[in-house]
């Protein structure tokens, strides 16, 4: 069999938009992934099914596979034909090991491949406002292991050199060993009172800086408990953090935002609060199915000319809506007849991304703002759509008929629960804040947390955000809290927070406007 090539790719340091493009090209395409403790998170998101994927990193003092068993790994599975990808934090020739890994995949033959990563000692300083290089501060940038291995029979660092060295120093995994390393620096010149900062957990939404000085900076990392992985740096230019630091400074650093929409809809506000800063917990409690077209929607579609009024509920249905009518070999100039309202100015941008122009657009994501919206528009003895979800209110349909028209219900999609799995419902326990954008997050969320509980409304005697559990219908005199302790509930609109108070929770922020932006902007205002 023909040898396979194996790929030394390194991740980054931790952010995901930091990985390469070639990164996530061979990650797609690879028959195999060995993979580090330190990759940025999702980064295996994008291998394809049937992937094997092996994890093979390293704790202080614990490690899956040892370096000889990785090697050893790398050259029988590259000997296979495979397309193997070595993903490694940061850079794998950067204190990653990754030439030791080569040299063995050059002895055995075997074809291989180095994807640079983007390091972390130039990242990490970088996220915490400090250039490694300054014209004014720091000519130059020394790149150090604080671990060396510990079979040497001593230090192979000169220390006499880099206390003399008139720049910045950058030094990887030396958390555990500050106190030495800062003694001998001191003992070999480097000046007491020069600057020192450690970042912990480099350009991720928890990274945590701290500050003091070559001789103090060991005893802040430990009163402030910093662990690794970290990263050092002590010279001139680390001063600079106090102006160009930015970013810690984001609005939503430090705070952790559960994101509860579809999965496949979750990614647009995710995106945008990591922008802010945010830490977000990717939690889909729903999937959002479409039904087929055929049958009631097929005919709704073959028939939508004869419409004097098409009503859409929501983004979702919006985008079948469009989809449906594509399906029957129509586009946009279908509609060019019907007065087109949307309820929202997230359905009208889904709209307009299908080259519909809604003629009514409620402010308010509501079906009681369109009914108000179409108050003189007339629709007695006419034929109306309301294209919509399958479990949605009646008041919309309800209120047109009363008027006179004559209202076609479709259902374009079905809201269906999806399970919460262990990961996410770990990382909701550190959630700060929880969104809502529908009821139907809110009903599904409240099941994935309790799924053999029933739950009741918050009645006398308990606080909201609790919630009464029975078990198999039979009272068990627990209460438990539903959201982590201090966790504050964020929703999309009135009706999302009449769901949400229906089970039980708090509502402590309502957006004003009703989409995601809105949404955005309420939980800005809170925290602010």
């Amino acid at each position: 069999m023909d040898a396979g090539i194996v790929h030394l790719v390194g991740a980054g340091p931790g952010d995901p938009a930091l990985m390469t493009r070639r990164s996530l090209e061979l990650i797609a395409l690879a028959d195999a992934i060995l993979y580090d403790r330190l990759i940025p998170p999702g980064a295996l998101d994008g291998a394809r099914d049937g992937c094997d994927l092996r994890y093979v990193g390293k704790r202080p003092g614990r490690a899956a596979l040892q370096q000889e068993e990785i090697d050893a790994l790398l050259v029988a599975l590259g000997g296979r034909g495979l397309r193997v990808v070595r993903l490694k934090g940061g850079d794998p020739f950067v204190f990653g090991r990754g030439g030791e890994e080569a040299e063995a995949l050059a002895n055995a033959g075997i074809p291989f491949e180095v994807v640079p990563g983007v390091s972390a000692g130039v990242a990490g300083t970088a996220y915490a406002g400090i250039p490694v290089t300054h014209r004014d501060l720091a000519s130059g940038g020394a790149f150090v292991t604080g671990h060396e291995d510990p079979a040497k029979a001593e230090s192979a660092l000169d220390w006499g050199a880099l206390g003399r060295f008139p720049g910045t120093l950058v030094i990887y995994m030396g958390v555990g060993n500050l106190p030495q390393i800062t003694e001998r620096l001191q003992a070999a010149g480097r000046p007491a009172d020069e600057p020192a900062v450690v970042v912990e957990r480099a350009t991720t939404p928890r990274q945590r800086t701290v500050t003091g000085t070559l001789e103090t900076i060991a005893d802040v990392v430990a009163s402030e408990g910093v662990r690794a992985p970290a990263i050092i740096a002590i010279g001139l230019a680390t001063a600079m953090r106090e102006r160009i630091a930015w970013f810690e400074r984001r609005p939503l650093h430090g705070r952790t935002v559960a994101v509860t929409r579809a999965r496949a809809q979750a990614s647009g506000l995710a995106e945008r609060l990591r922008e802010l800063g945010a830490e977000v917990v990717e939690a889909p409690t729903i999937k959002i199915e479409p039904r087929p077209i055929q049958g009631e929607v097929a005919a709704m579609a073959d028939a939508i000319r004869e419409y004097a009024l098409v009503c859409i509920t929501s983004p979702n249905g919006a985008a079948l809506l469009l989809a449906a009518l594509a399906g029957r070999g129509l586009d946009a100039r279908a509609l060019a007849g019907a007065t087109v309202a949307a309820i929202g100015p997230g359905t009208a941008a889904e709209l307009r991304r299908g080259g519909i122009r809604a003629d009514v657009v409620t402010p308010r994501s509501i079906a009681e703002s369109l009914i108000e919206a179409l108050i003189d528009t007339p629709i007695e003895g006419r034929r109306v759509l309301v294209a919509r979800a399958a479990e949605a209110r009646d008041v919309l349909p309800e209120a047109l008929r009363k008027r006179g028209a004559d209202v076609d219900v479709i259902a374009l999609y079905e809201t269906v629960a999806e399970r919460l799995d262990d990961g996410a419902r770990a990382a909701l326990e550190r959630a700060n804040y929880v969104t809502f954008t529908s009821s139907s997050t809110v009903r599904f969320l409240v099941q994935a947390l309790s799924p053999e509980r029933l739950l009741g409304r918050v009645g006398p005697g308990r606080r909201a955000g609790e919630y009464h559990t029975t078990s198999l219908g039979a009272e068990s005199g627990r209460v438990g809290a539903l959201l982590p302790e201090g966790a504050r509930v964020v929703t999309i609109g009135p009706i999302t927070s009449a769901t949400a108070r229906e089970q039980g929770l708090r509502v402590d922020v309502e957006a004003r406007q009703h989409d995601i932006e809105g949404l955005v902007a309420a939980l800005m205002g809170d925290v602010a």
